[in-house]
């Protein structure tokens, strides 16, 4: 590949699983990717979803990482309206003290979660109007000077975490242009404004202390098998889970059930979502994410794998690196 190649885990409880199980997995991933030559693991903040065990996500970096020696590994990304800068600050600090040069954190404004669970959280429907401010804030806190006087992080001061800014909108690249800030796009769900939003970004940057020159980050999806066939079954698969768990409210569907959804107006929109897929043979997959590299204008490519069951998921991302010819670092 012509440019880095990063993971996004989803930390998914997989049926059948536990937490646990998907934690462990997640651990087993890192370990390889680290040996195959990855950039850098993501986890999101999500929470009330009964599939994805990254709830708390500083913690399962704190886990990872103790596990494994020289990936980076990072929050892609905390919704900060979630939480005070302070207490991010602290957690992240924390993480880059104990594993010094390998923590990165993305940054967010979305709830992560629905209005039900926004409420339980406690965040206030307008927290996410002082993301701008919020996000400052915290990189006061872990820089050398607090923008609030006599409050400090600790650990977290001098740390100089570095951070992104992530989106899926014109918003999130206007913000991170003018802070001179990393930007990761949200293209492996929410593809629509992923060239409108680069574009921005690229044109508007402002060069600051941490980054002199635009770095993009764009996010896809990739399944990859030994043929194309067994690829496109695994990502009909995916697909099939993706609108049971989006449409379904609770439900489980059988497979006739899941393609009908997905032949509804509900389901293409749901399809629509999942735009940006590399599916197919290595160099299928090869040839697809180095058009898709240029189509975004990308400095780096995080991939997230939808594939259904773990053997096709750490598979995904074997042949992944062995088709890029990927370097450990």
């Amino acid at each position: 590949m012509s440019v880095p190649l990063s993971i996004l885990d989803l930390a998914h409880i997989s049926a059948n699983e536990t937490a646990k199980d998907s934690f462990d997995a997640s651990v087993t991933l890192a370990q390889r990717a680290e040996d195959w030559g990855y950039k850098r693991i993501w986890y999101a903040e999500h929470h009330n979803m009964t599939s994805i065990a990254s709830s708390a996500t500083s913690v399962l970096i704190s886990h990872v990482a103790a596990h494994t020696s020289k990936i980076r590994l990072g929050a892609g990304g905390i919704m900060l309206p979630n939480h005070a800068p302070l207490t991010i600050a602290e957690q992240f600090g924390t993480l880059e003290t104990l594993n010094p040069g390998r923590i990165d954190l993305g940054l967010g404004r979305a709830p992560g979660s629905d209005q039900k669970t926004m409420q339980a959280l406690r965040r206030d429907p307008s927290s996410s109007d002082s993301f701008p401010q919020d996000v400052l804030e915290l990189q006061g806190y872990l820089g050398d000077t607090s923008r609030i006087p006599g409050i400090n992080a600790v650990p977290g001061k001098g740390t100089h975490v570095p951070l992104y800014i992530l989106g899926s909108s014109l918003f999130g690249a206007k913000l991170a242009a003018m802070l001179g800030l990393p930007y990761a796009f949200a293209s492996h769900f929410a593809p629509n404004a992923l060239r409108d939003a680069v574009s921005i970004y690229r044109r508007e940057f402002k060069p600051s202390e941490q980054l002199a020159e635009p770095y993009v980050i764009a996010g896809v999806n990739v399944i990859i098998a030994d043929t194309t066939e067994q690829a496109q079954q695994d990502f009909l698969a995916s697909r099939r889970t993706r609108v049971s768990l989006l449409l379904g409210r609770g439900r489980t569907f059988t497979d006739d059930e899941a393609d009908m959804l997905l032949d509804s107006p509900a389901g293409q929109q749901v399809l629509q979502m999942a735009r940006y897929s590399a599916v197919g043979t290595p160099s299928e997959v090869r040839a697809y994410l180095d058009e898709f590299t240029e189509h975004a204008q990308a400095d780096e490519l995080i991939t997230v794998s939808t594939g259904t069951n773990r053997e096709a998921w750490l598979r995904t991302f074997e042949l992944l690196a062995d088709v890029s010819n990927l370097v450990p670092a």
